[in-house]
């Protein structure tokens, strides 16, 4: 039998780091977070206490069990998670690890959490966030948000940072990290647009292309009709 690890008793809270998508209420008045992993199907608020995924009668977390927030002690671990393609568009939440927890190497996986702090990735197109877009999927009553700019979420459902803040309440900060202001990008973009020479030697090439392919089909032409005749 393994010794037990002594009991910790901290005198305020442990800070953990994880990442999730921010999420938004059907009728646009609550604000949240879903997970990433196990529990990502459950949106969760600010403050909130875990429960199993599993449906077991048990306080998360439990040790014969998965169940509980999960989160790690180091923040560049976390924001590491967002380099895979599916996780792009979550942010980085900094939390305050409330309640039982299990500590292990890297992370806590424990029973209460308030989240502090979020922050947002840079747009799609490169440019700083201003907002959380309709990021086109979500949980039954819930919208998912994906960071975005004034430009690309022209239409969608949106609300600034200060706004999801807000909703969330519970003295969130939501901030936004990485990118470059929108009116760069605008410049940039419109730096790469072709002017009326590009796009004259483009339709001559495109010309120059057709004539090749014409002819092609005229000496295949004539190769049929020579072979008919000999017949």
């Amino acid at each position: 039998m393994r010794p037990r690890l002594p009991a910790e008793r901290p005198t305020e809270p442990p800070t953990g780091y994880k990442i999730a998508h921010p999420v938004l209420s059907q009728d646009g008045t609550r604000a949240g977070f879903t997970g990433v992993s196990l529990g990502g199907a459950l949106p969760y608020g600010v403050l909130d206490q875990a429960s199993c995924v599993y449906g077991r009668r048990h306080r998360p977390p439990a040790r014969l069990c998965d169940c509980g927030f999960h989160c790690v002690h180091e923040r560049t671990a976390a924001d590491a998670l967002r380099c895979t393609a599916e996780h792009r568009t979550a942010l980085l939440l900094e939390v305050s690890v409330l309640g039982a927890y299990i500590r292990f190497e890297r992370g806590f996986r424990y029973a209460r959490q308030r989240v502090r702090t979020a922050t947002a990735g840079p747009c799609a197109c490169g440019a700083t966030a201003t907002l959380l877009a309709d990021a086109g999927w979500g949980r039954p009553g819930w919208r998912a948000l994906a960071p975005g700019c004034a430009g690309c979420a022209r239409g969608r459902t949106s609300v600034t940072l200060a706004e999801f803040a807000r909703l969330a309440g519970e003295g969130l900060r939501v901030r936004a990290d990485g990118g470059v202001p929108a009116e760069t990008v605008t410049e940039l973009t419109t730096g790469t647009e072709m002017g009326v020479p590009e796009l004259v030697a483009e339709a001559a090439l495109l010309q120059a292309r057709l004539d090749w392919f014409q002819s092609q089909l005229a000496r295949l032409g004539d190769r049929g009709t020579g072979g008919a005749d000999k017949g």
